[in-house]
């Protein structure tokens, strides 16, 4: 079969497609002929192995997993002998985690962490929901507790997970803000954010108006402005670090880190959010998207050989929402 593979660290240009092997699967998991997979942040850091220090779980002179991608959508091939979910035919969608894969023709993954597909999304909308879906569904609904009436702030509201946390914010019965730049402004309007701030007019952190609900996910403000649009008793959550360009030892830890520290201390509750592959939460997210409350916006589509373009897209930061691989 096809595959992008990636023998050493580096920059797009380290990722090649490649003819091997295809993977076999265990007695629990499906193979899965993958239609669509999607890009995430993720995929970057592991392609470069930055911050030098996840080298220690990647790998230290390589990445332990050969083919780079988590998130895919597809058709079971075959099932493993202890597999009673799901028969071949079955059109699913899921996350790989560690180790990756799903930039590829077919993919093995757990039973456990696959989900049949949302019936009314195509196979790059369902590609572009796994982890971006969770990132979003266990910060606001786990996390965030987020109920009708709630006053919900999103920092970073046109990115991937951004964007499916503005439609989810609204599905709790929340008022939303989202915090874009000028040209994404009409973008998240259409996905129901009640309010827009442009970051490169003003700065949300002045807001008179606090919030239950603050998700960070760019990393661009001090905890101590953040906490400033927070009720007495609202949530922060951190996570992500879009303004991060690499290159260092640590990577955007350091807001998280001082979240930890801080948060046994203070009146606010500030959480860090940690997302990991969940068929809980794909079957929440597939009821939302058959409910009409998610679609996934894809911003551009590549082909398989062209994954490094697309990742030089993504890592150029011009992309808004999903870029997603047909394959």
């Amino acid at each position: 079969m096809q595959a992008i593979v990636q023998d050493r660290y580096g920059s797009s240009e380290s990722l090649t497609l490649a003819e091997v092997d295809p993977p076999v699967p265990a007695a629990n998991e499906v193979l899965v002929r993958v239609e669509a997979a999607a890009l995430n942040a993720y995929d970057w850091h592991v392609m470069r192995g930055d911050p030098r220090m996840a080298r220690l779980a990647l790998g230290r002179s390589k990445p332990r997993a050969r083919i780079r991608g988590r998130d895919f959508a597809g058709v079971v091939a075959s099932v493993g002998a202890h597999v009673r979910q799901f028969r071949p035919g079955d059109a699913v969608f899921g996350d790989l985690g560690d180790p990756n894969g799903a930039f590829a023709e077919y993919v093995r993954v757990p039973e456990a962490l696959v989900a049949p597909k949302p019936t009314n999304l195509t196979p790059q909308q369902a590609a572009a929901l796994p982890l971006a879906g969770v990132t979003a569904l266990m910060g606001l609904a786990d996390i965030g507790q987020v109920v009708p009436g709630h006053r919900v702030l999103i920092n970073g509201a046109s990115g991937g997970v951004g964007t499916l946390a503005v439609q989810l914010a609204k599905a709790l019965g929340a008022t939303v803000t989202a915090v874009c730049s000028t040209r994404n402004a009409d973008l998240v309007r259409s996905l129901g954010a009640d309010r827009v701030v442009d970051y490169t007019r003003s700065d949300f952190t002045d807001d008179p108006n606090p919030y239950d609900v603050v998700f960070d996910l760019v990393g661009n403000r001090s905890l101590t402005a953040l906490r400033r649009v927070l009720t007495p008793t609202g949530t922060l959550i951190l996570s992500g670090g879009g303004v991060y360009r690499g290159g260092s030892l640590v990577g955007p830890v350091w807001l998280i880190t001082r979240g930890r520290l801080l948060a046994p201390f203070v009146r606010h509750r500030i959480a860090v959010l940690t997302t990991a592959p969940s068929r809980k939460h794909l079957d929440v997210l597939r009821d939302h998207a058959e409910a009409g409350h998610l679609t996934p916006v894809i911003d551009r589509s590549y082909p398989l050989h062209e994954v490094p373009e697309a990742l030089r897209y993504l890592e150029g930061e011009h992309a808004r929402a999903k870029v997603v691989i047909t394959i």
